[in-house]
């Protein structure tokens, strides 16, 4: 029988009657002859207060500790979706991570899956048993202590689980019906898109569209898992068919631009009048990356004697004041004549794999946004996307520019 893991997160699985009907999800898959594995989060809130107590309970808890205690919160709504469906006559159990078991870094609060066993899942399966997997959670095989994957780990979960038991697809349940080629609360012509290329996705996850988290996205294109991102508020018995995410091969007509995503959670700093030798940029990128402090979009300007040079470049806004004090700690290293900085602005990017046989996309929303009496701070490139950095005030006009500019308004 083909297989299928079903994802279900926070505010699908929120109260119990949104559960069954979770469960009548689950139901159809099961009648249309599918092995069934449902990944679950915790209820929409019940992660931040258990967070919460940890930080009540003291505020240099350890993070194993941490770990036993959030990762409760899956395996509560597990059981109770195992619960509802047993009560339909689907026979069905929860399985926590350390049951499967999923194999992670012993990273607590980040960790990173390394490996799943299926084979007690394979003999739930022959049993006619519905899979119900805590998502989010996993154990470090050394220590036996449990870990958790960070934010949106249970997407991760859903396609690590679906690549190990060699499903035929992954369908990520949310409360949007599909992914837009921008935010309809910004655009209201934006259109569901029919499919996403890996690739693309992958873009659109790290700049700024919340539809996936980026990890599960990375591992669905290793892995070449179709991952199909659908709604579970439609009704059970006529679901719509989502967006799926699959190999560029699989996308009969492709489009220059597919969308266009945005970062509000960006910060600028600008060091000016930095002495120009060499190592200069490993002194003043090095202490960031030691503190986990991403960077992005670096441009470096040489003055005329080619003696000093401005460095720009972004950081995420949560860092800015961490970031602007280890540079301030290397003054003595990294010889600089001051620091700038600013955190209105934001990251507005289009993505395409269409990109890559076309020239002139980007310069064409360079002229379009220029008309607008938009300043660009920045820009970046890729292959298959570019962004530019803006002021923040820009930030909804700039994405209606862009986004009638590549024909995604239209039908």
């Amino acid at each position: 029988m083909p297989r299928l893991v079903m994802k279900f997160g926070g505010t699908s699985v929120a109260t119990v009657e949104r559960i069954r009907n979770v469960a009548r999800h689950v139901a159809r898959e099961v009648r249309a002859g599918y092995e069934v594995a449902v990944v679950v989060s915790a209820m929409s809130g019940k992660t931040n207060e258990l967070v919460a107590w940890c930080r009540d309970a003291s505020p240099l808890y350890a993070q194993s500790e941490y770990d036993a205690v959030v990762a409760s919160g899956e395996q509560v709504t597990s059981g109770l979706l195992a619960i509802v469906l047993s009560e339909m006559g689907i026979r069905a159990r929860s399985w926590q991570g350390w049951q499967i078991p999923i194999e992670t870094t012993d990273q607590h609060g980040s960790a990173r899956i390394q490996g799943i066993d299926g084979a007690r899942l394979d003999a739930g399966f022959r049993r006619g048993e519905v899979a119900v997997v805590a998502g989010f959670q996993g154990i470090h095989p050394a220590s036996g202590r449990l870990t958790t994957l960070g934010r949106g780990g249970s997407d991760t979960s859903a396609v690590a689980v679906a690549a190990a038991i060699g499903a035929e697809r992954c369908d990520i349940y949310t409360d949007v019906d599909g992914v837009y080629t921008t935010d309809p609360r910004v655009v209201t012509r934006a259109r569901r898109l029919e499919r996403v290329a890996f690739e693309e996705m992958l873009e659109m996850a790290s700049l700024g569209a919340k539809v996936l988290q980026v990890r599960s996205v990375e591992l669905a294109m290793v892995h070449r898992v179709p991952t199909t991102v659908r709604s579970s508020f439609d009704d059970p018995d006529d679901a719509r068919p989502g967006t799926l995410i699959c190999d560029e091969d699989d996308i009969v007509e492709q489009q220059i631009i597919t969308g266009i995503a945005f970062s509000k959670d960006e910060a600028q700093i600008t060091l000016r009048r930095v002495k120009d030798k060499p190592g200069i940029a490993a002194a003043i990128f090095g202490p960031l990356a030691d503190a986990n402090i991403n960077v992005d979009m670096i441009i470096q300007v040489v003055s005329g004697d080619a003696s000093t040079t401005d460095m720009t470049f972004t950081v995420p806004a949560g860092d800015y004041e961490r970031a602007r004090a280890i540079l301030d700690a290397q003054a003595g290293i990294v010889e600089f004549e001051r620091i700038e900085g600013a955190t209105d602005v934001v990251k507005i990017s289009a993505i395409g794999v269409g990109m890559r046989s076309h020239a002139g996309v980007a310069a064409k929303a360079f002229r379009a946004l220029a008309e607008k009496g938009i300043n660009i701070r920045a820009i970046t490139t890729s292959e298959i996307k570019f962004s530019v950095l803006i002021d923040a005030a820009y930030t909804e006009l700039a994405v209606r520019t862009l986004h009638s500019l590549y024909g995604l308004d239209k039908a």
